[in-house]
């Protein structure tokens, strides 16, 4: 097996980037939202804050905002979660909320003694437009005790975006408030052999840095020719980024993660009580992120902040827009190949070739069927784009916010809305595929549900779901096929139900009874007896037709 060698450019999507559709994909106009899709920006970013070890997030707003938050992630990853809120009242509201946030803030070092305190805005505060930031300031001047505690603030109104733009919001300011220009260490060999692949042309190759601000070192930065920043999306699970660290390194490179659920949300059991984050990406670790040979920005929704650590270290990045399916999985090896100068291991390789022998096995079962999808645009971007290499047919792709991303979905199948949006679309799919809130949408249309996303509060092992790289790709194919083929075993046990009943009530009477087409629901137990007893009743009463029973 060879692998084709189409690099993707530095500072660029990998690979062509999809054109851009003229018109707008279709959009909700209801007055509400009904079983929403969508969860908050707040959220997004205290979940990013999540995978940074020793920290601490609060939510500067009311105390009910934190407590939803809380909910939704203890269901869905089973585990404490260290959440904490400024408790804004109405007064606070209106004359602002300076003094809970000082308090909130001395409290927590106190107690907890946090590395990092993440503070995401909510929409009291910002439709207030209260200086968060010059806040910040005036609580670290009256507060020297706070000179070793990292305060990383994130601007996340309810009102703008959604739960990927959140969670960006967060990595940004914390690559904005952290990371540092890399100290002088060992040579550039293996990012200037990486650039010089990527492309022809050496200008853009060279993703040159500006120039250094006022106070800030000026000589060059040599990188760790060995290290390599992974900017992690939302969409990614702690199973997914395990997965990610386990590829990167069989190339004999060492990644730092940013976040990492991997080391805070992977369900392990702590030797003692911490009140902070259990793990993730350290302080040291993200303040030397300078010193990365590439970045690698894992969804659409990671490029702002793969840019602002170019901007503060010059670190050259890749955009990876999604790392499902056989062609995503070959881009992500063949860069880290070229970035290690080292051959693919036999291992990846072994990998590679179950994931085409499942491929070739599940499209049969995949091949026309029609299937619906809820998530976050990049996430949505990934499984629509499997789908569609497995031959499969997406009926209706709903996202809950617009996204470059999205560019690469069929048109006619997006929409901007929510699960009430998918559910009038969905009418005769064979699978639906979004979070557990779709589950009552799937059970009023009769067909399978496969979570995906966030949240997944109803079944076990949600933070371990690996849908990424050859082995996740080749284990989604097996869960999704599966289901695929209940449906149709489920369908074939109600057509023998009918057609036996049917059969044997009509035989003296030459009566066949119609059977359920393939895109229909399961037809109950009952309208088989019922319709044999129909025919009974007209066989006793002597007349000569009969008419088969209706579904």
């Amino acid at each position: 097996m060879n692998f084709v060698r189409q690099p993707p450019v530095p500072g660029a999507g990998p690979g062509p980037s999809p054109s851009p559709s003229p018109s707008p994909p279709s959009a909700s106009h209801k007055a509400c939202a009904v079983n929403p899709l969508k969860m908050s920006a707040p959220l997004g970013a205290a979940l990013a804050f999540m995978g940074l070890d020793g920290c601490l997030p609060m939510l500067h707003g009311a105390q009910g905002c934190t407590a939803f938050g809380l909910v939704l992630m203890v269901r869905h990853f089973r585990e404490t979660i260290p959440l904490q809120t400024t408790a804004l009242n109405e007064i606070q509201t209106i004359l602002g909320g300076y003094d809970n946030l000082e308090a909130a803030i001395v409290n927590i070092h106190g107690r907890a003694k946090p590395a990092v305190i993440g503070i995401c805005s909510t929409g009291l505060v910002e439709t207030r437009g209260e200086d968060i930031p010059g806040d910040i300031r005036a609580i670290r001047a009256r507060h020297p005790e706070l000179a070793t505690t990292a305060l990383i603030y994130a601007q996340t109104p309810d009102f703008v975006g959604g739960l990927e733009e959140g969670w960006a919001q967060a990595v940004t300011a914390t690559i904005e408030a952290l990371v540092e220009p890399a100290p002088v260490r060992r040579g550039e060999a293996a990012a200037r052999r990486f650039e010089s692949v990527q492309s022809p042309d050496p200008a853009p190759a060279q993703n040159p840095a500006p120039a250094p601000e006022p106070g800030r070192r000026s000589e060059p930065v040599r990188r760790l020719t060995q290290r390599v920043a992974v900017l992690a999306g939302c969409h990614l699970t702690p199973g997914d980024l395990e997965e990610v660290r386990t590829l990167i390194e069989a190339f004999g490179l060492t990644p730092v993660i940013l976040p990492d659920l991997s080391g805070s949300l992977d369900g392990h059991v702590p030797e003692s009580y911490r009140p902070t984050t259990l793990g993730g990406t350290t302080v040291a670790a993200i303040r030397d992120l300078g010193s990365a040979a590439l970045t690698l920005a894992i969804g659409e929704l990671m490029r702002a902040p793969a840019e602002a650590l170019r901007a503060r270290a010059g670190v050259p990045f890749v955009v990876l827009d999604r790392l499902t399916g056989l062609s995503a999985c070959d881009r992500l090896v063949v860069t880290l190949a070229q970035l290690s100068g080292r051959p693919v291991p036999e291992r990846l390789r072994r990998q590679r070739s179950q994931l085409v022998d499942a491929m070739l096995d599940g499209h049969f079962h995949f091949g026309g069927r029609r299937i619906a999808v809820g998530a976050e645009p990049d996430l949505l971007f990934a499984l629509t784009a499997w789908l569609g290499e497995m031959g499969a047919t997406v009926q209706v792709a709903v996202a809950p916010s617009q996204s470059p991303v999205l560019a690469g979905v069929d048109r006619a199948a997006l929409v901007i809305g929510d699960l009430d949006d998918l559910e009038q679309r969905a009418d005769g799919v064979d699978l639906i595929l979004t979070h557990a809130h779709g589950r009552q949408a799937a059970a009023r249309l009769g067909v399978p549900l496969y979570r995906v996303g966030f949240p997944q509060f109803d079944r076990l092992g949600a933070a371990h779901q690996t849908l990424i790289g050859y082995r996740g790709t080749r284990d989604l194919i097996f869960a999704v096929g599966n289901a695929l083929i209940g449906r149709h075993e489920a369908h074939q046990q109600a057509h023998q139900r009918v057609g036996g009943a049917g059969q044997g009530a009509g035989a003296t009477l030459g009566v066949s009874l119609p059977l359920p087409r393939p895109g229909d629901a399961a037809p109950a137990p009952f309208v088989a007896a019922a319709a044999g007893r129909r025919v009974g009743a007209a066989a006793s009463e002597g007349r000569t037709h009969a008419s088969p029973a209706s579904h």
